[in-house]
């Protein structure tokens, strides 16, 4: 019985050792961030540059909606979201819906330009079905 825990034992020790291994492992790639795969909103001619080598590839960029620029709608599709499919004018009562959510300092820097975050898109998501 006293030989079977002890390998038991041992066993278990050396799965715990691989996983902590492979945890430390993925997070020293993660860091690292050899490809730049873990980046949000990259945009298609970076990532052709990359794999390519050369620095004058053109893409032709798709306007997915007319209310966003390409830096939101490279955060909206980091997250998994096809821009195409989200309004392309806000009502009023989208406006209104989005100042009670997310605050008017916040509403006024979206609508300016800036990308919306995983929160703000989380907190607001009600307010694009109005």
């Amino acid at each position: 019985m006293h030989a079977i825990l002890k390998m038991l034992n041992i066993f278990f020790v050396a799965l715990g050792i691989i996983f902590f291994l492979l945890i430390v492992g993925a997070g020293c790639v993660w860091w690292a961030n050899p490809y730049g795969m873990f980046s949000p909103g990259v945009s298609p001619t970076s990532v052709m540059n990359m794999m390519t080598g050369k620095t004058n590839v053109k893409i032709d960029s798709v306007d997915k909606n007319p209310l966003l620029n390409e830096q939101q709608e490279a955060q909206l599709e980091g997250l998994g979201i096809d821009p195409a499919t989200l309004p392309s004018q806000i009502t009023p009562a989208m406006e209104a819906c989005f100042t009670a959510k997310l605050g008017q300092e916040r509403t006024n820097q979206i609508i300016q330009g800036s990308a919306p975050t995983p929160i703000d898109f989380f907190k607001a998501q009600s307010c694009l079905s109005l």
